[in-house]
């Protein structure tokens, strides 16, 4: 369970004074550090603006406390293959990208980008009676 994280570093730049066409986003996990239950996951979140309009990056630390067994699975997997399991991953990448957005939105204001919000994915289904 992931319990606190902290911002390390943040970087905004705008190359282009261009309308915005398009957004992406991209989080890498950088670093997976297992000691006993506790858990630090250093990521980088980047938002890059298309056509080289402007790119946000923020550099963090996320804190999890974990079972022993969930914390082994963590240290194996990222040891092996430089990944995390696929389970503990979504809400990883769920946490960093709210962070990312949040803390995005601020510093896309200094350097007068549009925030790097990614619109959720709706989908219509039946109503079930």
């Amino acid at each position: 369970m992931i319990v606190g994280g902290r911002i390390d570093a943040v970087e905004g730049k705008k190359n282009k004074d261009e309308q915005i066409k398009g957004l992406s986003i991209n989080i890498s996990l950088d670093d997976v550090r297992v000691k006993g239950e506790d858990v630090e996951i250093v990521y980088t979140y980047t938002a890059d603006y298309a056509e080289g309009v402007g790119q946000l990056k923020i550099k963090g630390t996320l804190f999890a406390k974990e079972d022993k067994k969930q914390a082994k699975e963590l240290a194996d997997a990222w040891k092996k293959d430089k990944k995390v399991p696929q389970d503990y991953a979504n809400g990883l990448l769920t946490t960093i990208n709210y962070s990312g957005s949040a803390n995005g939105t601020l510093v896309a204001r200094v350097v007068n980008l549009s925030p790097p919000l990614v619109p959720p994915r709706l989908q219509l289904g039946t109503k079930k009676k």
